[in-house]
């Protein structure tokens, strides 16, 4: 099922992950839609609830009302104009994330046709684990992992090298 090509990298690293720091059965609050990954966690034996839609800079709605043990948001913060105040207003202890890392050698992702899939942010993994820090969470396990593309220049030879997804384990600060 899982290849080295664009997602099923990500994902297979992603669920790994997920499954080495989460027990079965976990509800989890995903943020963002449902998606393929969501219904790749449900598979696994997850319960998974996704948010609406909702702009989460904005409307904290979804994640106030959960009862979620977990909170899991891959490639969510990095859309939000200010994420430091979603990651406060998580109420679960646990929170599961993963971000695309800055790369010093490409300009941050930005859609022409679509509004919300623009990058506000691409973190280096200090700046997301301060933000981690600051909002009240304490990072447990870390992880990171390349993206290369199978195209010839000397971008694609600095992404088979360089790491481009960070993910994280981190629990609310008693």
């Amino acid at each position: 099922m899982y290849e080295n090509s664009f997602p099923n990298k990500r994902y297979k690293k992603t669920i790994e992950f997920l499954e080495a720091s989460i027990s079965k059965p976990a509800n989890i609050l995903d943020l963002g839609v449902q998606n393929p990954f969501s219904e790749l966690m449900t598979e696994r034996g997850y319960n998974v609830e996704n948010t609406l839609g909702e702009d989460l800079d904005l409307d904290f709605s979804t994640i106030l009302n959960s009862d979620a043990d977990v909170v899991t948001a891959f490639e969510i913060f990095e859309h939000l104009i200010a994420p430091f105040n979603t990651l406060k207003a998580i109420k679960a202890d646990k929170l599961v994330a993963s971000i695309p890392l800055r790369l010093w050698f490409a300009p941050a992702y930005r859609s022409k046709t679509d509004m919300w899939d623009r990058h506000y942010h691409e973190f280096e993994t200090w700046q997301f684990d301060w933000l981690l820090e600051k909002a009240g969470w304490e990072i447990k396990n870390s992880d990171q992992w390349t993206n290369p593309v199978k195209k010839i220049g000397i971008r694609p030879l600095l992404r088979s090298f360089t790491p481009r997804y960070y993910i994280v384990y981190a629990e609310r600060k008693k």
